[in-house]
């Protein structure tokens, strides 16, 4: 049987469903267990951390919305993050982990031979989190590291800490997703991350919606990808001060970067290389929107991660 996916969100957890979820890791029929915003007790969120330390085919762990809410339960998750070896994704958002509770899941997380997303946002991290996360964006020519990062919320983190990030994202091979939306960045921390757009040789998503920029941090990223050649494919600009006239022109030079990326590709050669990879052309279409106008940002970002989130774990699988 393949496996499938449970998803379960903002609801009490029954002894009964627990005992499924837990017989369905051993089983190694999950492929995706989602538990959003769940309520369970201590010793059933124990049971199912156990279950998923040797649970084979789970490639996507959904624990946002406050499910690892104390010390302890960020300790169990870790030791089965130890022995676990098939996530791929894991997603804690909204969780209160601060910079303690992130050092507790750190090593756990550092030697994970699978993961390549991982959601941290709103999880009041500080400085010292970030430097644990930078050592999960290993340099380039360095083991493998995180492709998708997501950072949203994390009002605490200062103008040093965020530094510390782009320098570590300018070097990495890896991180190819960053979302830092609705963090209190402003524009020189945006002047700080337009360089490090710069160095990347692999980052193609940027989300800043809504932190804090102006007219200059717009005028420094359209200078960047203006002048200099990136990978960069969608940058998310909305709720923030900046001119739509600004916005159109980065929307403009980042969607003909990639029109002259297909042509120079050729659209059969894509279509073959598709095939190899045993993906369907049509697939890649859904997920390809690349880049972000300002008229509805939610939507071209939905679509832009579903698709990298899909090509990630395709890739985790080859």
């Amino acid at each position: 049987m393949l496996p499938s996916s449970i998803q379960i969100s903002g609801e009490p957890l029954s002894g009964a469903e627990v005992r499924d979820i837990c017989r369905g890791l051993r089983d190694n029929a999950v492929r995706l267990l989602s538990l959003r915003g769940c309520r369970l007790c201590d010793r059933d969120f124990g049971r199912i951390c156990r279950a998923l330390a040797g649970a084979t085919s789970l490639a996507q762990l959904n624990l946002n919305l406050g499910v690892v809410s104390s010390p302890s339960r960020i300790k169990q998750l870790a030791e089965a993050l130890r022995t676990n070896r098939s996530i791929q994704s894991l997603f804690l958002h909204g969780s209160p982990l601060t910079d303690a509770g992130l050092a507790l899941l750190n090593p756990a997380l550092a030697l994970h031979p699978a993961l390549v997303a991982l959601d941290l946002g709103d999880c009041m991290l500080g400085d010292e989190g970030i430097n644990l996360i930078c050592g999960l964006l290993p340099p380039d020519g360095a083991k493998s590291g995180l492709k998708e990062l997501t950072l949203s919320a994390n009002p605490g983190i200062t103008p040093k800490g965020w530094s510390r990030l782009a320098i570590a994202v300018a070097h990495s091979s890896q991180v190819r997703v960053l979302n830092l939306d609705y963090n209190p960045l402003g524009d020189h921390v945006a002047g700080m991350l337009a360089v490090a757009v710069a160095s990347s040789r692999t980052l193609e998503v940027l989300d800043l919606e809504g932190t804090g920029l102006t007219n200059q941090s717009a005028q420094t990223l359209l200078d960047m990808v203006e002048n200099y050649p990136t990978a960069l494919r969608s940058l998310v600009l909305a709720e923030n001060s900046i001119s739509p006239e600004l916005q159109q022109q980065i929307c403009d030079l980042l969607s003909e970067g990639e029109e002259e990326e297909e042509v120079a590709a050729g659209g059969g050669d894509t279509h073959t290389q598709e095939r190899e990879r045993g993906t369907e052309p049509a697939a890649h279409q859904r997920g390809s929107s690349s880049w972000m106008c300002p008229s509805d940002p939610s939507s071209q970002m939905v679509l832009m991660t579903s698709g990298l989130g899909d090509s990630l774990l395709a890739e985790t699988e080859m």
